[in-house]
């Protein structure tokens, strides 16, 4: 059974590292922005298996550092999440919803209605595109 949960930031760094940073140092998992957004934590067995943190602009919210354990990928826990924060997002007012998406990733975030906004981007290595995704006001 799984559980999402508002987690501090702390506790997102070490699935951070491992899933989306192999080899970095853990102390480089730290945004400066931690401080000031929310973080989400899926549980399944009492084990943190995925993490994401979600930051307010006025009504856009932008999520960073999403990542489920290599061993729970592909069963759903990303979909949950993600269902999760967009949920969390139209009750807050948000109107967009937003990610710097890995190429890898465009896949599955096209599958749940954000699309392409722009040029690929290079960064620390890798290739990201912004994705994004318009929420009905409530």
């Amino acid at each position: 059974m799984l559980s999402i949960e508002q987690i501090t930031p702390q506790l997102t760094w070490r699935l951070r590292r491992d899933i989306l940073y192999p080899g970095e140092y853990m102390h480089d998992m730290e945004m400066e922005e931690d401080n000031h957004g929310y973080h989400f934590g899926a549980f399944e067995d009492n084990a943190l298996v995925g993490v994401v943190s979600l930051f307010q602009h006025g009504s856009d919210w932008q999520f960073r550092k999403f990542a489920v354990t290599t061993n729970t990928q592909k069963r759903g826990i990303g979909t949950q999440l993600l269902s999760y924060i967009t949920d969390f997002v139209e009750r807050e007012n948000g109107t967009r919803l937003w990610c710097n998406a890995r190429l890898s990733a465009i896949g599955f975030y096209t599958k749940f209605g954000f699309s392409e906004t722009g040029a690929i981007f290079h960064k620390n290595g890798l290739d990201y595109v912004i994705m994004e995704k318009n929420l009905p006001l409530k």
